[in-house]
């Protein structure tokens, strides 16, 4: 296959490259913009959108409430990322890379912010002893398939998603490598999952909860379109497990948070009280 060949410069210089996201794209860090952010009357305040990475924590909070844990309400705060709303300065205080989801809480007498997904995870498990194993092994081997998800996600979103999907361009080169590795991801999660019901083990833990938004919708057709062109069917261990994790009601709840895309009954751009979601919920066919 031939095609033109791209030649950096010998300084990389802000441009418009095309496609979905190149707008926001930027070599620098800090605000762009004053915004103060909004702030609601519960313990929690979430700034997010219902990207995977998003989704996470809206789930967590769901299986928190459903769990009882009271003092896990939250409100949760729409911020656009194509519009740049996580540039604006209270973003940037609350998270000063600027990606969501982040988090404020506002339980303690000192306001305490948390960014990154995978920390907000952390932190939410230790904080109300939910959805973590507590016998040292058990809870050794949530923590790697954290982490793991936490290296490994960007392979499939940043790389494959975005040159699959979002790239101006469809170039054989990336698409064919990154591919590959979310193969053999699939294949990992999968030879996993035939020993275990859950990725870690036999317990339900945050290690599925950062997993699924990206993997289990990624099998299940909801991420990329690229089911088919990945032969995701081979996967029957991974298939399983993420159909059995999407029955879960708080992740049906969880997963439409933040969320403003798809259809009527998945979109719930803010949420303040069960009720935000149970009305949205109320008109799925």
């Amino acid at each position: 296959m031939s095609h033109s060949v791209y030649i950096p410069p010998k300084v990389w210089v802000q441009k418009d490259t095309g496609g979905k996201w190149a707008k926001i794209n930027r070599p620098v860090s800090g605000a762009t913009h004053e915004a103060e952010l909004p702030v609601g009357e519960h313990p929690f305040q979430l700034y997010s959108l219902a990207t995977p990475n998003g989704q996470k924590v809206g789930i967590l909070f769901e299986e928190l409430l459903a769990a009882g844990e009271s003092g896990a309400e939250y409100d949760a705060w729409l911020i656009d990322i194509s519009e740049g709303a996580q540039f604006s300065s209270g973003f940037v205080e609350v998270n000063p890379n600027s990606k969501i989801p982040a988090l404020f809480d506002r339980s303690g007498d000192t306001p305490v912010r948390v960014f990154e997904s995978g920390h907000i995870l952390l932190y939410l498990a230790e904080k109300f002893g939910r959805f973590l194993p507590q016998s040292h092994p058990e809870r050794a081997e949530a923590r790697n398939w954290l982490f793991w998800l936490q290296g490994a996600a960007p392979l499939l979103g940043g790389g494959f998603g975005h040159f699959y999907t979002y790239a101006p361009e469809k170039f054989e080169y990336p698409i064919d490598r990154y591919a590959m590795e979310v193969k053999r991801q699939l294949h990992l999660l999968d030879t996993q999952l035939a020993k275990n019901r859950f990725v870690a083990g036999n317990e339900y833990s945050i290690a599925d909860i950062a997993i699924w938004p990206w993997y289990g919708n990624l099998v299940l057709g909801k991420v990329y379109d690229a089911a088919e062109f990945l032969d995701v069917k081979i996967y029957t261990n991974a298939l399983r497990w993420a159909e059995e994790i999407s029955q879960r009601p708080g992740v049906q709840r969880g997963r439409v948070i933040n969320r403003v895309t798809g259809e009527e009954w998945e979109q719930v751009p803010e949420r303040h009280s069960a009720e935000d979601i149970d009305k949205v919920l109320a008109l799925k066919p």
